[in-house]
């Protein structure tokens, strides 16, 4: 029996709230005038975004897009809510918008899962995407480390890239399909002592470990998960009132079409 859950779990992820939408607003506010059209939030979760998303895009239809049934139940403030694996994911009209908040780092290929996206959108749309790039950070290199310690059978890192690319790189991809902006920013996390275990797994938790729990019994898993948290208190010690300064990366760009 596997350790983690296949679909995601809303109360583990809310947890963070704040600190997960914090990159959102700062990415909502580099969007400017927009044409016709829907605005679409592209891995919506539990609609963090929804509210804010209402509030500065006023007037037009918010759709909230996500393959997480327990997510997408837990979201509410859309006009229409779609089940669908993002990477098949088409719309059925030309947005005005796709916003996409700390998803598509999930999926591979953004060299052509990008322009993509982009083809969709109406004549003078807008992209607008924020991922983390904590990979090569000791919260999540601790994770490969580990598990492909402990577990050479199910883990293999020898080939690994990260998943997300520096900024530039989406700037130089995406520059020829329209006007694009394109920032990095390192997000210095101040995260509450926990009951149980580092302050750095609670973060992690419901996210970036789900992957290797899932391959996991659940005797694995806590040895798994007490080896992670020592490796974290050398790498992220504890402050005197048993917090923890967590600084992650994340990437952004918005993508202006003709």
């Amino acid at each position: 029996m596997s350790a983690g859950a296949k679909d995601w779990n809303p109360g583990a992820y809310a947890r963070f709230r704040g600190l997960r939408l914090r990159p959102a607003l700062d990415l909502m506010a580099q969007v400017g005038d927009l044409p016709a059209g829907e605005v679409v939030d592209l891995g919506c979760g539990d609609g963090a975004a929804a509210p804010a998303l209402a509030a500065r895009f006023a007037g037009r239809s918010l759709l909230g897009v996500d393959s997480s049934p327990a997510m997408l139940d837990k979201a509410a403030g859309y006009a229409a809510k779609t089940l669908a694996d993002i990477a098949h994911w088409r719309p059925e009209t030309a947005p005005a918008l796709i916003f996409s908040n700390a998803v598509l780092h999930w999926l591979p290929d953004h060299g052509r899962l990008l322009p993509r996206l982009a083809s969709y959108l109406a004549p003078g749309g807008v992209l607008a995407v924020q991922m983390p790039r904590q990979f090569l950070a000791p919260s999540h290199r601790f994770l490969r480390d580990i598990a492909a310690a402990m577990f050479p059978d199910r883990f293999d890192f020898g080939q690994y890239r990260p998943p997300v690319a520096p900024a530039v790189d989406y700037h130089r991809m995406l520059s020829r399909l329209g006007q694009v902006t394109a920032w990095e920013s390192d997000y210095v996390q101040s995260l509450d002592p926990t009951s149980q275990g580092h302050p750095v797994r609670a973060f992690t938790g419901a996210t970036a470990m789900r992957p290797f729990l899932e391959k996991l019994t659940e005797a694995e898993a806590e040895h798994f998960t007490s080896a992670y948290d020592e490796a974290l208190g050398s790498a992220y010690p504890l402050e005197a009132d048993g917090s923890v300064v967590f600084p992650f990366r994340r990437t952004f760009f918005v993508l202006e079409m003709p």
